[in-house]
């Protein structure tokens, strides 16, 4: 919660962030040896695929598609961790500690004024607590009306 103050934002940032962030290699290792059962998608919190998975591994097509998708899960990682790292900053009412301008933003243009999420853009739900955006109309953790 962003109301409680924290010594050093920052150092609360990276100790949640080093324990919700996933590793390229587990990952990779993951989908080529155990990608028939879906246990690659369990890794990433993606339930659902891992359930179908597992429902069709004794028909062969997930064994292809695990030795697929070992290919794209690189880039499937490092999308988790960097959505993790914004709903943790977000969470702590930080901008992303280290990251500077949006990847799709003009790289020669320096930011905008207030183009950064700062603690007065955030809107605290009033059932859960959750920080969220203030263009938000739900709560992202408990979906309730803001």
């Amino acid at each position: 919660m962003a109301s409680i103050p924290y010594p050093n934002a920052q150092a609360v940032f990276y100790e949640q962030y080093a324990m919700a962030r996933r590793d390229e290699v587990v990952g990779i290792l993951l989908a080529l040896f155990l990608g028939t059962f879906g246990v690659h998608h369990f890794y990433l919190r993606r339930t659902g695929l891992g359930i179908l998975y597992c429902c069709f591994f004794w028909t062969g097509i997930t064994s292809l598609l695990g030795l697929i998708e070992c290919f794209f899960m690189p880039g499937r990682v490092r999308e988790f961790n960097a959505i993790q790292a914004a709903g943790i900053a977000a969470s702590l009412g930080i901008a992303m500690p280290g990251w500077g301008q949006p990847v799709n933003g003009p790289v020669n243009m320096p930011p905008a004024a207030g183009s950064y999420l700062t603690p007065a853009a955030l809107v605290a739900c009033g059932h859960c607590g959750q920080t969220n955006v203030s263009s938000a109309r739900f709560c992202s953790t408990c979906g309730t009306a803001l």
